[in-house]
């Protein structure tokens, strides 16, 4: 059958054929062009052409219900509903082909739809017609600032996006504002739904929440150590004591909370602790490594008496010797670093404990130890504000650093002697001139941010190896089980050597390392976010700040500066010339909240 001169349908619009070569046809559509377009691209729709329109009319479909019946042709369709087959009815037939709601086409054929499932589209299109018109309303409340109730589900799906939990949010697609996540976050600030408080970024970075699991701890003999006068000396606020210290004559006591009596290697809690990793200490909240409640059950000085590991040895010409390691009871006194500041003159163990450790130290530094004075804040939200204060230099925060490191020596010590694997830590030596190892106590602002960009990164290996920050020949991390993975490991391996258990082998502590490594990254990006966020917060919070910076560096017309109040460097451009160590009087110019950025000028 010759098809020229016949209407069809090409990608929705009706058209004549009007000629045909070996493989194509030419059609026309009615405001003139033309087109040529293979025979399988077109639907054919009636004999004879002509000008057609799409209003169609209501048709009675109650017909095709007592049609039994599967398939119909359109010509045979087209006469069951309209009576005659002409072009006008054969394209209304078509277009509800195309709408698919009674039938559909199948290569040639239309198919008949049965009752049951056009009552299903129909609620769909229902249920369909509704959210667009809820999104609409939800769009233009957008539109205007603002949400209400009936707009939460919407508004939920933003959200979503402003934690990186998903990559699209209808309602941002219809604003025509790209799916990230700090368009997102821009949103729910600018209709507040959200206020500036709101920190997304540990979702964002698919930190776990904390959760409770069940606990039980291994029951063993412990040494009684009971009559030691035991120190856990942490910030005021912190309510996690993971270490304590002590001396007993010539012995030196480092006692640390016993986790790994509770967390075996390989058991669900440890486990759970893998996924985690390490504490985050945020400015507005805290995710623990462990459930809250095992941590309150281990931390020292929680009840009269503590389980610890405790670490002792005799240091002696700062050579370590007689090492001990006790599963032990201990009684620890919690105290904050003002307290134990007031107490180390009037108290003969911590003032002796301070001898050893300024002792230990000034070894260290004569050993190639190098660690810069920069400066330190703490930054918290109390209430709705943001705190940035200096951190205090404590005489027995330095007792408590340098004992930890100690303890970090002398276990690894140990484990080396006793051929226990362990994930040690190490750090090849940096790259400073002359002049900073030779005033290494005494440097500029300038000399400082010099040196710590001369810091080799540091690595953990089970090889143990060099430390030269800490100028150690060999170091681990141990005296954090409650809030840091590989110190736990440290201390699994430690508990199951003294029971003589099985430990772990060198593999086993490479694959927990891999983990660690892995997964570090994203709690130190959430970390640096989240401190980056609320100090914006706090800028925006105190719009008239004023503060002292301290040119560092200097690259053409832009300098780094260093502002010691917040502990944080800036870049600022000038007009004119500047120098090392010139003090510049800053501003705010602006910041933004959602790229965590602040722009400073000279006043």
């Amino acid at each position: 059958m010759s098809i020229i001169g016949a209407l069809v349908a090409y990608k929705g619009k009706p058209a004549k054929v009007v000629s045909s070569t070996t493989h194509k046809y030419e059609i026309i559509f009615s405001d003139g062009s033309s087109q040529k377009v293979r025979e399988k691209d077109f639907q054919f729709i009636h004999p004879e052409f002509s000008l057609v329109h799409s209003n169609c009319p209501d048709v009675d479909t109650s017909i095709l219900i007592d049609l039994d019946i599967e398939s119909l042709s359109l010509k045979e369709l087209t006469e069951w509903l309209f009576d005659n087959y002409t072009s006008q009815n054969a394209w209304f037939i078509y277009l509800m082909s195309v709408d698919g709601l009674y039938f559909y086409w199948n290569k040639n054929i239309l198919v008949l739809r049965p009752t049951d499932q056009i009552e299903i589209i129909k609620q769909q299109r229902y249920e369909q017609a509704l959210e667009e018109e809820s999104l609409k309303r939800c769009v233009n409340n957008l539109n205007n600032n603002s949400f209400d109730s009936d707009d939460v589900s919407w508004i939920h799906e933003i959200e979503q996006v402003a934690i990186n939990q998903s990559k699209h949010s209808k309602a941002m697609s219809a604003l025509s504002i790209d799916s990230t996540p700090e368009n997102a976050h821009r949103i729910l600030i600018r209709i507040n739904y959200w206020s500036g408080l709101n920190n997304p970024y540990p979702r964002r970075n698919k930190i776990y929440d904390d959760e409770e699991l069940d606990f039980e701890s291994i029951e063993v003999d412990r040494k009684d150590l009971t009559h030691l006068d035991c120190f856990a000396i942490d910030n005021s606020d912190s309510s996690d004591a993971d270490d304590a210290v002590s001396i007993e004559g010539e012995r030196v006591w480092i006692h640390i909370a016993d986790v790994a009596s509770y967390v075996d290697a390989n058991s669900d809690l440890d486990i759970f602790a893998q996924k985690r990793v390490s504490n985050l200490y945020l400015p507005d909240q805290i995710f623990h490594m462990l459930p809250l409640k095992l941590s309150e059950a281990c931390s020292l000085g929680a009840g009269e008496r503590s389980n610890a590991v405790s670490i002792g040895f005799i240091l002696n010409e700062f050579e370590i010797s007689d090492i001990q390691i006790q599963l032990s009871k201990i009684k620890a006194t919690i105290m904050s670093y003002e307290e134990a500041d007031k107490a180390l003159k009037k108290n003969k163990s911590l003032s002796k404990l301070n001898e050893i450790a300024q002792a230990h130290k000034i070894f260290r530094t004569q050993n190639g130890a190098i660690r810069l004075n920069l400066p330190k804040v703490d930054l918290k939200l109390k209430g709705q504000k943001v705190q940035i204060v200096p951190q205090s230099d404590n005489e027995s925060r330095e007792l408590v650093a340098e004992m930890m490191v100690l303890a970090g020596r002398v276990i690894a010590q140990f484990s080396i002697e006793n051929n226990i694997s362990m994930p040690y830590l190490s750090q090849s030596p940096g790259k400073f001139s002359d002049e900073i190892i030779n005033n290494i106590n005494n440097l500029s602002p300038s000399k400082l941010f010099e040196a710590a960009k001369g810091f080799s990164r540091s690595k953990l290996s089970v090889k143990p190896s060099l430390h030269s920050g800490l100028g150690l020949n060999v170091y681990l991390r141990v005296t954090s089980p409650m809030r840091r993975y590989l110190d736990l490991v440290v201390q699994q391996q430690l508990v199951r050597f003294v029971l003589g258990l099985e430990l772990l082998n060198d593999a086993e502590i490479k694959d927990r390392i891999k983990l660690v490594n892995s997964s570090i990254s994203k709690v130190n990006k959430a970390t640096r976010q989240s401190f980056e966020h609320f100090r914006c917060l706090y800028f925006k919070q105190n719009k008239k700040w004023q503060g002292e910076g301290v040119i560092v560096e200097v690259h053409g017309q832009k300098a780094s500066l260093m502002i010691p109040e917040l502990a944080m460097i800036t870049q600022v451009k000038f007009k004119s010339k500047v120098d090392l160590e010139d003090k510049v009087k800053l501003v705010v110019n602006s910041t933004d909240l959602f790229e965590r950025s602040v722009d400073f000028k000279p006043l």
